[in-house]
């Protein structure tokens, strides 16, 4: 396990979890986008969560999607579990499974159907005090997930010892990122974005210490997180945003708006191009597939984001 200490930042990214045609698990294919993501430079693995189709699979394959990633992983990087529950007592058991199993933190949205902010905060509380790894709160738009008051965030963090992480998903993410940071203080350990990485720029700028993007271009997410960090900060204390970072980002910007389309279609899709998985089956279909003329695009895209791609097919 490795150590939850210094704060964590960086590129945590999400792989997704392949299916064979019979819509079992290829755990094979499982292993090697983990592996994939760490030899692209991933600081940090999350699985099983929306990216990975967690919502579709049984609580006992979940429990194992976990335990081979911390398998693979093997202290590498810091390993952290999607354990969201449709209860306080179904996270709590996946949260333990995941805790026992050698994750070094875990990630949880609220239950879906809650009444509101005081079942959501109460949510989290039990899940928290049943911990001694690090929670991060999801904060995600419907119908992913569900909105967050600040307030709560705020007094959570401030309350439960394990919470210490947020994961910023809502509308948009970089006033939340901002208002948490200034209520929460020394609190809050950090705040990463997600959403693709589509506002990370903002989110670097507002204090975020990482971004948790779906695994299909990991490598050229590094790539951007590198040359903004490389910015340092000002005299304020605040983080710079580079000129360099901002030319990877427009070079990276096609690549996120296409899989904003298409979701973990678009992931399979790109991830079996690259030949890191042997298919792209999804247990429930895309609500948008993509035809001929997207795979065309998807090439184009690929080939001109070759250059921050440093693992090449094969």
């Amino acid at each position: 396990m490795t150590t939850a200490d210094a704060q964590w930042r960086g590129v945590f990214t999400i792989p997704v979890t392949p299916f064979h045609e019979d819509g079992s698990i290829d755990w094979d294919s499982l292993r090697r986008c983990v592996e994939f993501c760490i030899e692209a430079g991933a600081h940090g693995i999350v699985m099983p969560v929306n990216a990975s189709e967690f919502f579709t699979l049984t609580d006992d394959e979940r429990d194992e999607v976990v335990r081979v990633g911390v398998e693979v992983t093997n202290g590498a990087v810091p390993f952290v579990a999607g354990t969201t529950g449709v209860s306080p007592q179904h996270a709590i058991a996946r949260s333990l499974a995941a805790q026992d199993e050698g994750a070094d933190s875990v990630m949880v949205l609220p239950p879906p159907r809650v009444a509101g902010a005081a079942q959501i905060e109460e949510h989290y509380r039990a899940v928290g005090e049943a911990l001694s790894i690090p929670l991060f709160i999801q904060n995600h738009t419907p119908p992913a997930g569900t909105v967050i008051p600040n307030d709560v965030m705020i007094r959570l963090l401030k309350e439960v010892p394990s919470i210490q992480y947020l994961k910023e998903e809502s509308m948009p993410p970089g006033h939340v990122i901002t208002a948490v940071l200034e209520g929460a203080g020394d609190a809050c350990k950090g705040v990463m974005g997600g959403i693709g990485g589509r506002y990370v720029m903002d989110e670097y700028r507002r204090g975020s210490c990482g971004t948790m993007p779906g695994c299909q271009i990991t490598d050229a997410a590094v790539a951007l997180w590198d040359a903004l960090e490389r910015g340092g900060k000002d005299d304020q204390g605040n983080q710079i945003v580079t000129d360099e970072a901002r030319d990877v980002y427009q070079q990276i910007l096609p690549a996120i708006t296409f899989e904003s389309l298409y979701g973990a279609g678009a992931y399979k899709a790109i991830l079996y191009k690259r030949g890191v998985i042997a298919g792209t089956t999804m247990r429930i279909p895309a609500r948008r597939v993509m035809d001929r003329l997207d795979f065309e695009e998807m090439d184009i895209i690929l080939d001109r984001l070759s250059p921050l791609l440093s693992l090449k097919k094969g």
